[in-house]
């Protein structure tokens, strides 16, 4: 009998003690906080990097737009050098930026989607060009990079492409300015 009470007393000691109650609720709770944690700030980086991009393409187009691109005598990789202001620099990889310059005859024809090979996934820039147009023309400026994801599990996955990067892209469209001064176009 005294075995039997003694055995009880401890199995009653055991359910009480909450000593270590602390460190399983943590190691339950650590593994989905750091997957938010960390997903919060790659979407973070990537709306940044999408926005600094954005602006760069903005500002080097506007180069296009008024002609001084053109007079410069730009070809692909001057405009891109364009791009890669200090403030680029210090997100992207200037060499892996793929710039595609061309005209269209109209808006509505112009090509704005992105360079995905529907069958694999995978960013397709075999055609890209450096046609910065002349007066009064329809330019569509596209401007592609392939952006590192990390945060892969849980359903937290920002990858768009195959190899599992994910596309920032940034694209301009607009008629040329009549920048020789003869007027309107």
């Amino acid at each position: 009998m005294q075995r039997l009470s003694s055995i009880f007393w401890r199995k009653r000691r055991f359910r009480n003690n909450e000593d270590g109650s602390t460190v399983v609720e943590f190691a339950l709770v650590i593994i989905p906080f750091l997957a938010c944690l960390f997903a919060i700030i790659e979407i973070g980086l990537v709306f940044l990097a999408s926005q600094v991009l954005e602006t760069s393409v903005a500002d080097a187009s506007r180069l296009i737009l008024t002609g001084q691109a053109q007079n410069a005598g730009f070809d692909a990789n001057a405009f891109k050098n364009q791009i890669c202001t200090s403030s680029v620099k210090a997100l992207f990889k200037c060499d892996d930026i793929q710039v595609d310059v061309r005209t269209a005859a109209s808006f509505g024809g112009a090509n704005l989607s992105p360079p995905v090979n529907p069958t694999t996934n995978t960013l397709d820039t075999t055609g890209f060009t450096y046609s910065p147009g002349t007066q009064c023309q329809i330019v569509v400026v596209r401007v592609v990079y392939e952006w590192p994801t990390f945060v892969r599990g849980l359903g937290l996955d920002l990858a768009t492409l195959a190899d599992g990067k994910h596309l920032l892209m940034s694209t301009m469209a607009f008629r040329n300015e009549p920048y020789s001064g003869t007027g309107f176009c």
